[in-house]
């Protein structure tokens, strides 16, 4: 007997693929990074199977995501850190001018900035 996928099965399948094509990864490379096998991975991907906690840290740290997002969706302040890295080659002015920038979006947006 089939068995019934669940809607968080899905849900974290449907994620964890996204960020996979995000990586530009193939299956069989996101399992190997994660220490899985790929026919587990396909499963997981496709909401048939789910994860125990520890393989679930494990495809966390190997696609840079947070478990949190894995789960819910929702990022937490741990996936900001991929923003970092577009940063990084930034020049001192061309920072300045990304944070006058960002300051303005969030006005605009009608969020208030911190003090």
């Amino acid at each position: 007997m089939a068995k019934e996928r669940s809607l968080l099965a899905m849900e974290m399948g449907a994620r964890i693929a996204e960020r996979r094509k995000q990586l530009g990864w193939t299956q069989e490379q996101a399992a190997e990074a994660s220490g899985l096998s790929w026919q587990f991975f396909a499963c997981v991907e496709r909401g048939i199977k789910n994860v125990r906690a520890e393989s679930l840290l494990n495809l966390s740290r190997a696609m840079n995501v947070s478990a949190d997002y894995i789960l819910t969706g929702k990022q937490s302040r741990a996936d900001y850190g991929e923003l970092l890295k577009y940063l990084e080659p930034l020049s001192e002015k061309q920072l300045k001018y990304l944070e006058e920038i960002l300051k303005n979006y969030v006005l605009a947006c009608g969020c208030h900035l911190p003090a």
